[in-house]
């Protein structure tokens, strides 16, 4: 039988780190000699290191990937002496760790998935019956983001949108749940996306527009109290049924749940019509951390094997999501938004969670 490690959890003290020993060798594979690579990596791509085909995949090509996981804002504040590679989800935070770390040259992006919001059916038929989003499969629509930040800037309710009261479970202020955006990379970019939409269609570039979009996303951020530090928690949580019937997550989480097997009835995946793709941006601290980034992006393997998990490998399109039920094959009708650099993105979310300047 073989003998894979076994996600453990540990909280660390920065940013909600759980360490993960994601990726080992079988028993069968004890004759070969593999060089470790230590990893620091976001918690969504856990799942596709502790694969066992990814793992062998790797063990072929002479690697065994032991990884922690981090919010990849939080991993700035890591210490990463001693690590190969660090994989963040964005290039944001990738260029942070590079600098510091005097990391030159072009960062591979082996991967990259859009932002999605996860939503319960009677919520997102409520939705559609409102104005604020399209339906064009039973589990599959789009969500219209003018019409969402209208709503919560005038902190519409459930209760305020018609069809709603016969659903007992949808109460309380409208909003999407989100991981907190100073140290996880969904969260901020969930801000990214809003305050976009929220600066007329142009990104945030300068301190008036940072002040012009801040109450607003203080308004988004505020709402839902406490966050969590990493979305994988967050998409479990709202897989299980519990919390907000309305989640910002990766589609690449959602593709991973549906290549189990599982097709939940109450799942409805809702496409923003402007949203931003998540990057998954490697950061080679050594030789061996570069080898495993540039094997990710280019052996054939691992690219099948990151489909697979619900992650779109750069440069390829054809073959994603063959259940098209839940998912779109082609990010037709989905304007991707540009990104503030890193500086302001940091400022926004430091805002949005009322720190500085004024976001009442």
């Amino acid at each position: 039988m073989r003998r894979i490690a076994g996600i453990v959890l540990a909280v660390l003290l920065i940013g909600g780190v759980v360490v993960a020993i994601v990726a080992g060798r079988s028993n069968g594979d004890k004759g070969t000699a593999t060089k470790t690579v230590r990893a620091v990596i976001g918690s969504e791509k856990a799942e596709f290191f502790a694969d066992p085909d990814v793992v062998k995949a790797l063990a072929a090509k002479g690697y065994t990937v032991k990884a922690e996981t981090s919010g990849s804002w939080a991993m700035e504040g890591l210490d990463l002496k001693g690590y190969d590679l660090a994989l963040p989800s964005s290039q944001a935070p990738a260029r942070e760790l590079a600098a510091k770390y005097g990391v030159t040259g072009t960062l591979p992006r082996p991967f990259y998935s859009p932002l999605v919001v996860v939503a319960h059916k009677n919520a997102a038929e409520v939705l559609a019956g409102n104005g604020l989003a399209t339906l064009d499969e039973a589990h599959r629509g789009t969500l219209k983001m003018a019409a969402y930040l209208d709503a919560a800037r005038a902190d519409r309710t459930w209760q305020q949108l018609k069809g709603a009261k016969k659903y007992g479970e949808l109460t309380g202020t409208v909003y999407l749940s989100s991981t907190d955006p100073e140290t996880s990379n969904s969260g901020a970019l969930y801000l990214a996306a809003a305050s976009y939409v929220e600066n007329g269609g142009k990104v945030v570039a300068g301190a008036a527009e940072v002040d012009r979009t801040a109450p607003l996303l203080h308004r988004l951020v505020s709402v839902q109290g406490a966050q969590q530090s990493g979305s994988d928690a967050v998409f479990r949580d709202f897989v299980s049924g519990a919390g907000n019937p309305l989640v910002v997550v990766y589609e690449s989480q959602v593709a991973s749940l549906l290549a189990r097997g599982e097709q939940p009835e109450d799942l409805v995946v809702l496409y923003p019509d402007t949203t931003v793709n998540s990057d998954h941006t490697a950061v080679p601290l050594t030789e061996d951390g570069k080898a495993v980034a540039e094997l990710l992006s280019s052996e054939p393997a691992l690219r099948k094997l990151e489909v697979r998990h619900g992650f779109r490998p750069q440069g390829e399109a054809a073959g994603f999501a063959s259940d098209i039920t839940y998912l779109k094959q082609e990010l037709t009708g989905v304007h991707q938004a540009a990104v503030p650099t890193s500086e302001v993105l940091h400022e926004l979310a430091r805002r949005a969670r009322g720190q500085g300047g004024d976001s009442t």
